[in-house]
Parts: C-alpha cells; structure tokens; sequence
C-alpha cells in the first residue's frame, strides 16, 4: 500500500500569519479579511477587520486556495497565462475558485508548501504587501 505522508501547516502558525497581515492592513488604515488554508485548501484561520468589503471575504479565501492548488503566488498568474492559449487563459479563468491577481501567497517550511494566506480587500498591490508582512514576520517565505 502507497501512503503519502503531506507536511502542513498548524493552526498556531496560520492564527500568526492572519494577526500579522490584519496588523500590517491596520497599519495602513485599510480593511481586509484575510485566509489561511492547509495543504488541502482548507481554512485553518479566516479574520476580516469589520467594514471589510463583503466580496472580499470569498476572495481571499478563494486566493489562498488557488496557491494551494498550482504552487505559485497568484498574482504570478497574470505573465504564466500571457504564455498560453486564449483557450487555456478562458477555461482558467472561468474555474469557480480561481483567481488570478495578487494578493495569494505560498508558505512554505523549508521549500516545501504548506498552505497558503490569501488577503484581499485593499488594492491588489496592498494586498500583496499585507500577505508579505504576514510570512516575513513569520519566517516563513515562499
């Protein structure tokens, strides 16, 4: 029998990189929710700062689970689907759940994937900047 064993991330590291990215949105004077997803996608930590916008609560989650899913950042979408066919860059476009700007990161532990915190609320720019400051706090880059 085949088993694989998947490394992933805890519920303590997830509870940080959220604190930290709503911190770091704070800082800035701007209302996000903010996800983190284990290796399989699902949520471990979901927060938003009240009077976050709504739609945002499903994108961050979905961004996340985006990363998890391919490996790389969201917002690297964008040049990998410039590369590919009209058809490839509808069909992925059009999958419920994907995203495709930024605002979705990797974590990993030691070059391996273990989940992913995806943030939205801000411009894409900020949210990738609140998703930055959450792994770098942690030590935790992808």
């Amino acid at each position: 029998m085949d088993i694989e064993m998947i490394a992933s991330l805890g519920l303590g590291s997830a509870d940080e990189l959220a604190n930290r990215a709503l911190a770091a949105a704070s800082e800035a004077g701007v209302k996000i929710c903010v996800a983190v997803v284990d290796r399989a996608g699902y949520p471990l930590v979901f927060k938003r700062h009240p009077g976050a916008p709504f739609h945002s609560i499903d994108i961050a989650l979905d961004k996340a689970y985006t990363v998890v899913s391919f490996g790389p950042a969201t917002a690297k979408w964008d040049a990998r689907l410039a590369k590919g066919s009209e058809m490839l860059r509808h069909g992925l476009m059009q999958r419920e759940r994907f995203v495709g700007f930024g605002g979705g990161l990797p974590v990993k532990h030691e070059g391996v994937l273990v989940g992913a915190i995806g943030v939205s609320g801000g411009s894409e720019a900020q949210d990738v900047a609140f998703a930055e400051a959450a792994l770098a706090g942690l030590g935790a880059g992808g």
